[in-house]
């Protein structure tokens, strides 16, 4: 079993927040780390639903804020629709992944998770005017 280490960083390089999750398989698709980050900061969500979600990608009918995203009322997520829009945003290249110190560029390649157990997502920022 392994552990993975999710960190989100700018494009500097500075760390904005992680955690780690246990009892993983050695080997993991990015597909299914995409997956299993998204389903894991929406169930944190959903323990305690608020106005705000901090996570990788908008939800549906959210506004968008310097650290996350903003419901006009407190609610719950849909984990499995969070997932697929995450999908499409990494296939769009509105974010990119790092498995240790390489970056990850299909959604079916492997990720030894006993050699690159750190995740890095870097979120592309639309430049303003552009």
């Amino acid at each position: 079993m392994a552990t993975v280490t999710f960190r989100d960083e700018t494009a500097t390089g500075k760390a904005v927040t992680e955690w780690e999750v246990a009892g993983l398989p050695e080997r993991m698709t990015v597909r299914e780390l995409i997956r299993l980050r998204v389903h894991e900061e929406v169930a944190r969500h959903n323990a305690r639903p608020s106005d705000r979600f901090h996570g990788l990608v908008r939800p549906v009918d959210a506004e968008t804020e310097v650290n996350g995203y903003r419901f006009r009322e407190p609610r719950r997520i849909d984990g499995e629709r969070q997932a697929e829009i995450a999908e499409r945003a990494f296939l769009a290249n509105g974010f990119f992944m790092l498995a240790g110190e390489r970056q990850v560029e299909d959604l079916d390649d492997v990720v030894d998770l006993t050699v690159d157990p750190d995740v890095v997502f870097i979120k592309l920022v639309a430049l303003a005017g552009g």
